[in-house]
């Protein structure tokens, strides 16, 4: 068994367990409200601002102790997600949301407590364990963006500029997804492996535990199924 077909065997139930969560099955029912979309941009917001940083952090702890097509990946991966956060600034906006509350405002407890896991893992522990959160949060993206874009539009009626967050980062993981599975499938050292898996269980708690702080739309709470435009 290649290490990434590993990973996904062994995260199962952790990934079940996000995806069950209320508030993102009630949006891929279409129960939405733009109070829940502008508190998951908001969120969205103050994690994905650190993912640059966080790939600095990784690349610099690895450092020479890996071979150069590792250090080499990391590199494309800072490229490459450069100006994310910029894009869900610009969806807020289109919400009719203050982009320029949430760039100087502060994240949730959920969100930080995140991050923070994200940072103490690169710096106490094995650096590697941070590819535990490329996964989870690339590969829910690549799962439930693009599907819940096309829900939340049609039942909150937004403009195409209000997703682009959801479609750019939808469409572009599928791409690094495939290149993430070349990658691990790259890793042979098993304390390596296991790393990555014990950090991809816990990110999928942690990203499960941001969904569970945002605002639940008022028939998804309630449980009434929608008879009208959830909004």
């Amino acid at each position: 068994m290649s290490f990434h077909a590993r990973l996904l065997r062994d995260t199962a139930a952790e990934r079940g367990g996000l995806v069950a969560i209320p508030i993102i099955q009630g949006c891929l029912r279409g129960e939405v409200s733009r109070d829940s979309y502008l508190a998951f941009l908001t969120q969205a917001y103050h994690h994905v601002r650190h993912t640059v940083p966080l790939l600095q952090a990784c690349r610099e702890r690895v450092g020479s102790s890996r071979p150069a097509w590792l250090t080499d990946a990391l590199d494309e991966y800072v490229e490459e997600e450069r100006g994310h956060d910029e894009w869900i600034l610009d969806d807020i906006a289109a919400c009719g949301g203050d982009k320029e509350a949430v760039r100087h405002g502060t994240p949730g407890h959920a969100t930080e407590v995140m991050v923070a896991y994200a940072y103490d893992t690169i710096a106490r522990g094995n650096p590697l364990g941070f590819f535990g959160m490329v996964h989870v949060l690339e590969g829910t993206s690549v799962s439930l963006a693009l599907m819940a874009a096309d829900r939340i539009q049609v039942n909150l009626r937004l403009p195409d500029a209000a997703f682009s967050y959801l479609r750019s980062h939808g469409t572009l993981d599928q791409e690094h997804t495939a290149h993430f599975e070349l990658l691990m499938d790259r890793l042979d050292d098993r304390a390596d492996q296991d790393a990555i898996v014990h950090a991809a269980r816990a990110f999928y708690r942690l990203y499960g535990d941001v969904f569970r702080s945002l605002p639940l739309p008022r028939i998804v709470a309630s449980g009434v199924q929608p008879t009208a435009q959830a909004a």
